[in-house]
Parts: C-alpha cells; structure tokens; sequence
C-alpha cells in the first residue's frame, strides 16, 4: 500500500545554489541538487517523480536554462539548454496539459514546453531587443495557469518600489492568427502594485494569491484577490505584510494553507487568510521559488 508524505522544495540562491527538501514543520531537511546558477522556480510533477527548476544564470549573458531531477536527486538532466530562455522566473507545472509555463524576466516573455524540454513557445512577448530589456515594466516573472478556464496568469513587476506592476490574464493559447507580441485578449487586472512577483491559484475559490517585493505599506507582503472581477471591481487583499523582500509561494489546498519564502532566508507557514503566521525556518540564504507536494511513500 502507498503512502503519502508531506514535503516542501525550497530553492536556494546564494551560495553554490542548491534545491533543498523539508517537512511542512521545517524537519527533517534535506539537500536534493548543488550547484545551480541561481535558482529561481521550482515545480514537482509527483506521479512522474520530477522535480523542475529554472536557473536565471547572468542575466546580461542570456543563459538561462530549466533541468529536471528525480525526487532523489538522481538523473539531473538539463531539458532547456543554456540560452534556450533569457532569465526564466517562476516555474508552473500544469498537469492537465503536461506542460511548463514560466516567466523570462529579461526575455520579456512568458514561455512554455513540453516536460522533456521540446516545443518550446513564446505565448506572451513584452518587448524586444536592448533597449526594452531595459524597462522593467516589460520583465515577465511570475506566472499560473487555470486550464479549465483557458486562461492564463502572469506578473509584469515594473522598477524597484515604483508603483508600477501589474498582474495580467491572457489566454492559454496565443489567438489564431496573432502573435505573442500583438495579442489582442491581454487583460490587465491588477494595476499600480509595488512589485508583484510570484502567483498562486485556488481554482476552486477562484482565488489569486501573490507575494510582492516592494516596500511598505503595500510591499513585501502577500496578497490575494478574486480570478473574477466582482461588478467589474477588482480588489487586492494584503493578508500580510513585514516580508524582507517575499519571493516564493506555494499553496496547500488540502490543509488550507500556505508557504512563502523571501530573500533573508525565512520560510514561512500560514492559513490561506494570512492568520496563524509563523517561521517554520530562518536564516536559509536567500531563498526564492517554493513547492509543496504529497509524496508516495512505501508503506514499511
């Protein structure tokens, strides 16, 4: 008989980089992957027993690639080479489709493939070339799919603490007869936020939650707010704030909650309304993307 074992997979950027797995608690920690060039979005396809991360490598060099590992460690393998995606963010498994998404900061992109890394598309295309690379309001970082609805999510972050990120819907597939830099079913649904930086979806709540790096009162906190405008009204909810710049998040449906990490190291537990907060780890290195996933086990 097959059991199933909570885990999280934490990302960790500084030092060698490293993918690290813990207990919902913060126990039994344990390192998976070395070596990474700066790890940024972390995904887990369970059944097939792959873990997925995304390097963002030098961002001015265009070397960005994705690997995968078994959930051991073993079989690393890189499935987008090294220039494949400028600075890949955010990493979304979708199972229905057998696909991954994720956001190319300076690529001004949200990408897709297949999960052995082939069919690699373009579906959303911000800018291009050098000059726009440099205007943040074009870096694509973090990104959902609800493929029941056929949409598809996405963060634009804008500059440092300058009020200008926006959170955008398009759908999943680019229209026919258009392109990934001339959609015309883009949706903008959130305006005017601080930074907002990676995103998660209850699709049964039809609910969107994001961490967003900027400062206070509206930065480094999380947030959520309706997939679906209520009499054309969209508004966001802080459910916390005093994150030292959050990045991660990743939530468990099943046991209503949600776990966030951010740059000092912290990962963080809570209720999916933001209450009963704690610190289930501290002074981790910078930690970036996060994943939790029910891992079969063997029964004894």
């Amino acid at each position: 008989m097959t059991q199933r074992q909570e885990r999280l997979f934490v990302l960790e950027l500084s030092g060698d980089g490293r993918v690290f797995s813990v207990n919902p608690d913060g126990t039994d920690k344990k390192v998976i992957v070395t070596g990474c060039r700066y790890p940024d979005g972390v995904a887990v396809d369970v059944e097939a027993g792959h873990l997925y991360w995304t390097n963002m490598g030098s961002p001015p060099v265009n070397d960005g690639s994705i690997e995968r590992v078994g959930l051991d460690g073993g079989n690393r393998t890189t499935i987008v080479p090294s220039g494949g995606t400028h600075t890949p963010k955010q990493l979304h498994f979708e199972a229905a489709g057998r696909k991954l998404y994720w956001g190319d900061r300076e690529g001004m992109r949200v990408m897709r493939c297949d999960l052995d890394g082939s069919n690699v598309e373009t579906l959303v295309q911000t800018g291009q070339g050098d000059n726009d690379r440099r205007d943040p309001t074009r870096w694509c970082v973090g990104v959902a799919v609800d493929p029941g609805g056929g949409h598809l999510y996405w963060t634009q972050k804008g500059p440092s603490d300058a009020g200008l990120g926006k959170i955008l819907r398009a759908g999943i597939d680019v229209p026919a007869g258009e392109s990934a830099a001339d959609r015309s079913d883009i949706e903008v649904l959130l305006r005017g936020l601080p930074e907002p930086i990676d995103l998660q979806l209850d699709l049964a709540e039809r609910t969107l939650y994001w961490t967003d790096r900027g400062d206070p009162p509206r930065g480094n906190s999380v947030n959520r707010t309706p997939m679906d405008a209520q009499n054309g009204q969209r508004e966001a909810e802080i459910l916390w704030t005093h994150l030292m710049e959050g990045i991660g998040i990743a939530l468990d449906l099943d046991g209503s909650r949600m776990f966030v990490t951010d740059m000092a190291g912290t990962v963080y537990a809570a209720d999916l309304d933001g209450s009963n907060r704690r610190e289930i780890l501290i002074a981790q290195g910078n930690l970036t993307g996060i994943a939790h996933a029910l891992i079969p086990t063997a029964e004894p």
